[in-house]
């Protein structure tokens, strides 16, 4: 009877216990950048929320173990938004495979249902699923078209908040009028800046408005005439901030030689003490090209050294949380101004990189050695602060790649570029325009984590620490118990027991 009594005891503080949980959620997040736990940006908007938020989740019910954790997950955080608000974050969840209507209404909004792979009776069949999401204010309804699992899941959700409870959005300025590729060349930018900013042409043919805080120059290939360098010294004057990205150096895959790509702002940037370097850096830590080899019919992928792909980065708001940059034939850059300003380097090149200079000869054929990659931590990007020009501080950020965020030519099919080359831009734009508060979000979840970066002695330990704590761990516990039961029966032993 005793027995019975304490099952049902802790039967009854188990299902108090689940009770209390849903209304108190509580999470220990153990994760090295805390993308489990709600970020700055996050808390200050549902803190100062003036209209109720409704939150629709379009999920598929009975989704395979993968699939099923993201709603899990996505469930969680949409418990700590209501929380963190007070209740002015409502939420639902839906399953439009079972609502005909409710599937028609969401595709019209633009939620598509993506194919997933289920076993049933021991084969796999295709079958639609959803993983998306609404948010509601108001009147007003964002569609957040697929559900990623990590840190994006926080910045979407944000976001779409974010994007309705701005109403003056400020102007962002791309120069054009020397070749730069325009807005319609950047379209994941474009769609993550067009969220708290309104990006728009600008040339310096005048005075740039006062309505521009904040312009980039992307990418120009054409001579820029005196004026124009004028312009931007009167906009920097004021206090303007600008970001830029320049290609002192160009590559043409159909001649398969590199040379200097010369506009005249290398020069301008020199006047400041930012030196381009014309010369291609070269990286023992680069991207791949598609080559065709011989008679082989398929091309392979090759390392091509011209394509580093940056992973150290300093401890800045622009590069907080990035992970790895592909630049395309980018170029050293040094600096050697006065103290009326300062220059912080913010991202740079492996510990195996080294330069080759202009006029040169690309061969995809060469077997690549440690000797040609003698230096190390190149600067390819960079901050210049202080009284650039006149006694108004302004800001000038710098990337020696002007293609770094460039999707391709207008009108053909666009590459997507990975999600930190994005990141840049768009950090640099938010922390030039003094708005920092989506970086973090933004940049969270590790996106890279090459293991030829990773120390040997550091391999090591993570290899054996993964064979040998679990094997620990059961001899820990085996060893605890035989103790234990060895105290007992040398307990039970005892006359007087």
């Amino acid at each position: 009877m005793k027995n019975y009594t304490s099952v049902l005891i802790i039967a009854a503080i188990l299902l108090v216990v689940n009770l209390l949980s849903k209304q108190f959620f509580f999470r220990a997040d153990f994760t090295e950048d805390k993308q489990y736990t709600l970020g700055r940006a996050t808390e200050d908007i549902l803190n100062n929320l003036e209209e109720p938020v409704t939150i629709t989740a379009y999920f598929t019910e009975g989704l395979p173990t993968q699939y099923a954790s993201i709603k899990d997950e996505f469930r969680d955080l949409l418990i700590e938004y209501n929380n963190r608000s007070k209740g002015k974050v409502a939420y639902e969840f839906k399953d439009p495979n079972t609502d005909q209507q409710l599937e028609q209404e969401i595709q019209q909004k633009g939620v598509q249902p993506v194919m997933i792979q289920i076993r049933e009776k021991d084969q796999m069949v295709n079958q639609r699923a959803y993983l998306a999401a609404s948010v509601k204010v108001g009147e007003q309804e964002d569609i957040i078209p697929f559900i990623q699992p990590g840190g994006a899941m926080e910045y979407a959700l944000t976001t779409g908040i974010k994007k309705m409870a701005v109403t003056n959005k400020p102007s962002i300025g791309f120069v054009s009028g020397h070749g730069e590729p325009g807005i319609d060349q950047f379209p994941q930018a474009y769609q993550a800046m067009a969220i708290l900013y309104t990006p728009e042409p600008v040339t310096l043919d005048a005075e740039i408005p006062m309505k521009y805080g904040t312009i980039a120059m992307i990418a120009p290939t054409d001579s820029m005439p005196p004026q124009h360098f004028a312009t931007l010294d009167q906009f920097l004057g004021r206090g303007g901030k600008l970001f830029l990205g320049v290609n002192s150096v160009k590559g043409d895959f159909s001649t398969a030689q590199g040379t200097t790509s010369t506009t005249g702002i290398e020069g301008w940037l020199a006047q400041k003490g930012v030196q381009i370097n014309p010369s291609f850096i070269v990286d023992n830590n680069a991207g791949q090209i598609s080559v065709r080899q011989g008679n082989f019919p398929f091309p392979m992928q090759v390392k091509f050294p011209y394509f580093p792909n940056i992973g150290k980065f300093s401890d800045h708001p622009i590069t907080k949380g990035l992970e790895a940059v592909m630049l395309q034939f980018a170029s050293p850059i040094t600096y050697s101004g006065d103290t009326s300003t300062t220059f912080t380097p913010i991202a740079y090149s492996s510990a195996r990189s080294g330069t080759i200079n202009t006029p040169m000869q690309f061969d995809v054929q060469k077997r690549w050695t440690g000797q040609d990659f003698p230096m190390s931590n190149l600067v390819v990007a960079g901050v210049l602060e202080g009284n650039i020009v006149g006694n108004v501080p302004s800001k000038i950020v710098v990337v020696s790649d002007g293609d770094f965020a460039v999707n391709g030519p207008r009108g053909q099919q666009q590459q997507q570029k990975p999600k930190d080359n994005i990141s840049l831009l768009v950090n640099g734009v938010d922390w030039l325009s003094d708005d920092t508060g989506l970086i973090d979000l933004r940049t969270r979840g590790a996106t890279s984590r090459p293991l030829e970066e990773i120390p040997d002695g550091k391999k090591s330990t993570l290899k054996y620490l993964n064979l040998l704590l679990p094997i620990g761990l059961v001899l820990l516990y085996g060893f605890f118990r035989f103790n234990r039961r060895r105290s007992q029966r040398m307990k039970r032993m005892q006359q007087n027991y």
